[in-house]
């Protein structure tokens, strides 16, 4: 894993500045291929079984009937691989920088957009879901396939995270919540990164993906770090279980 101590605090300075960076090259070519494999074998041999609150299938069907997956939740539950990997000591001691404390792994999750029929993530920001006080949070995205303009690379918003937007229900599954009443034309940056590549963002960083009509997949392993002294205000779950159960009582 290619993450150099020294350019910590650079990084940090950016994440700061914009909420969001890059890590070109993170991953080597080793550990890219064992990400990939172990993918592989949990799509074919955990995917099955697990429930639907877990999996989230893209509504239209691949080209060849197949379905094709969106979202995978909680894969450290039930990948010691992933698991390990994502609490790696060199992405906690990153993390410890960023979240200004001690680091958890909270979970590690897929966003996939399969060639043709990968679907759009509207702008958001994370700590709608995550509900988290004060919000010293952010995930790192990595990059299994090549991440571009033309397969739904995401887009970020510089120094959107100093604020809060509204949210409400977007009517997306696997993205259930969405920025409202942005009131302004938000300035984008196209994360474009190449295999094993990855991107950090901030809890807070608006962000936002278009669907994918390529025929190249774009595939993401991502994973949540929070600080250990976060807490979550309660006031603002509630109001996203209030829109989550709406949504899940029309589908």
């Amino acid at each position: 894993m290619n993450l150099n101590p020294s350019q910590f605090s650079g990084w940090k300075q950016d994440y700061e500045r914009d909420g969001f960076f890059t890590l070109p090259n993170l991953l080597d070519a080793s550990l890219h291929a064992a990400l990939d494999a172990e993918l592989d074998r949990y799509i074919r041999e955990v995917a099955p079984t697990l429930p639907p609150s877990d999996i989230v299938w893209e509504p239209e069907p691949l080209p060849d009937g197949r379905r094709g997956i969106r979202n995978l939740w909680r894969l450290a539950d039930y990948s010691p691989f992933f698991r390990e990997f994502a609490s790696a000591q060199p992405l906690m001691d990153l993390a410890a920088v960023l979240v200004n404390g001690d680091p958890v792994m909270v979970q590690v999750e897929t966003f996939s957009k399969p060639a043709y029929v990968g679907t759009v993530v509207p702008f958001h920001q994370d700590n709608a879901y995550f509900n988290l006080t004060p919000p010293d949070c952010f995930s790192l995205w990595i990059a299994l396939d090549a991440s571009t303009l033309s397969n739904g690379c995401v887009r970020f918003v510089p120094g959107s995270h100093l604020r809060e937007f509204p949210h409400g229900a977007s009517g997306v599954k696997g993205n259930s919540m969405m920025a409202v009443e942005t009131d302004e034309a938000l300035e984008e940056v196209p994360a474009i990164l190449d295999p094993g590549s990855a991107s950090v963002h901030h809890c807070m960083t608006m962000h936002r993906s278009d669907p994918n009509r390529s025929p190249a997949p774009r595939r993401a392993l991502v994973i949540v770090y929070q600080a250990a002294h976060c807490r979550v205000d309660e006031a603002a779950r509630a109001r996203y279980q209030r829109i989550l159960s709406e949504l899940l009582a029309r589908s």
